[in-house]
């Protein structure tokens, strides 16, 4: 971690574009994690919103079939 190799804080949060709220929110989030543990969980949050995405086209094709039928009644 770049905060624990000597680089000031002030300078890691700017370079990141982060708050330092957000930085020490983040560190006790995540500060047990290893290294492949954090990019599996990187990887889940993609999928995860890929899903979403997923879910809410087909929720979107649903409601437009749904007018159509309603309106061919």
């Amino acid at each position: 971690m770049q905060a624990e190799a000597g680089v000031p804080l002030a300078e890691l949060i700017r370079r990141v574009g982060i708050s330092e709220q957000t930085f020490y929110r983040w560190k006790k989030q995540y500060v047990r994690l290893e290294v492949d543990q954090g990019r599996q969980l990187k990887q889940l949050q993609e999928e995860n919103s890929r899903w979403k995405r997923l879910v809410a086209d087909w929720t979107l094709h649903k409601a437009m079939l749904q007018d159509v039928l309603a309106k061919k009644v």
